[in-house]
This record gives C-alpha cells, sequence and structure tokens, in this order.
C-alpha cells in the first residue's frame, strides 16, 4: 500500500494509547512538553507536531512484527 493510503489513527490498548499509522508500526511519541501560552496553542502545536512526522515517517523503516506460523 502507498503512503497515500495509509491513515493516521487513534489506539488504545493495555500497553498503549495514542496516534499511530494504519499501515506500519509507526506511534507518535512527542517530543518534550507541550507548548503554548493557551490550551489552543498547546493543542496546534502538538497536531502540527503530530501530523508532520507523520506525513514525513517511511513506512519501511517501521515494519510490523509478524508471528510465524509453523
Amino acid at each position: 500500500m502507498s503512503a497515500m493510503h495509509r491513515k493516521l489513527l487513534w489506539l488504545e490498548s493495555q500497553n498503549f494509547q495514542g496516534w499511530a499509522c494504519s499501515d506500519c508500526a509507526w506511534v507518535f511519541k512527542p517530543k518534550g512538553p507541550l507548548v503554548g501560552e493557551t490550551i489552543a496553542e498547546m493543542t496546534m502545536h502538538y497536531e502540527d507536531q503530530r501530523d508532520r512526522e507523520f506525513s514525513s515517517h517511511v513506512c519501511a523503516e517501521h515494519p510490523r512484527l509478524t508471528k510465524k506460523t509453523y
């Protein structure tokens, strides 16, 4: 599947809650604390960082782990 078909998904599990790629094992890990003078500014900076990182990640560098079947 090409990068044009991948989607940013919200995932919740026992070990993870956050944004991830629909096509690979990439997950968004914010760098540092939220910045901004208001909640709206903090949200905007968070979403900008998330969207930039999602757009620029290469799925081949984040392969999903698969179970081997014998």
